[in-house]
């Protein structure tokens, strides 16, 4: 209970700094919340190292605690949320459409369905349009050197030529 509501004192500054720019975001979680991460990891390695084992509140505390760099990185930037709701709403017409999905052909297919589809949701949840980007991309991966691959990236893809009107 003590950690849920150190949780929900998170959740109650994420609820006030939504939809600030990214830069506010960081600057108000740098104030606001580092302190109140740091609290809450001190009190977790505290209250693990009075329990045993075989402890059932034991699991979900090493749960976190192993976890807590990945925990903490929205402390890191901005246009990180606390919580993974954004990704489950990207992936939920994926999963309605899981009987679709089924008939792939082949596990090759479903594999290649896949790795489409994951594409078209990095594009979209960096409010890139897929269809630009994808042509874009593909156009220019032939020539582009195996060290500026990233470039491609949605997150640092800049468009060029006739794609760029496009975009």
């Amino acid at each position: 209970l003590e950690a849920v509501k150190r949780i929900d004192a998170l959740f109650d500054i994420e609820r006030e700094i939504n939809g600030l720019a990214a830069a506010e975001r960081l600057e108000r979680r740098r104030k606001h919340s580092l302190p109140l991460v740091g609290e809450l990891h001190r009190w977790l390695q505290t209250e693990r190292a009075k329990l045993s084992r075989s402890s059932p509140v034991a699991e979900p505390i090493d749960y976190m605690l192993k976890r807590w760099n990945g925990f903490v990185s929205f402390l890191d930037d901005g246009r990180i949320c606390l919580t993974n709701n954004a990704a489950e709403r990207a992936l939920r017409g994926f999963a309605l459409g899981r009987k679709s999905w089924l008939f792939a052909g082949s596990d090759r297919g479903a594999d290649r369905a896949a790795l489409i589809v994951t594409l078209i949701m990095s594009a979209k949840l960096n409010d890139i349009d897929p269809q630009a980007w994808l042509a874009d991309v593909l156009s220019r991966i032939a020539d582009t050197p195996i060290s500026k691959l990233e470039q491609l990236l949605p997150w640092n893809w800049q468009p060029q030529g006739l794609n760029a009107q496009a975009a």
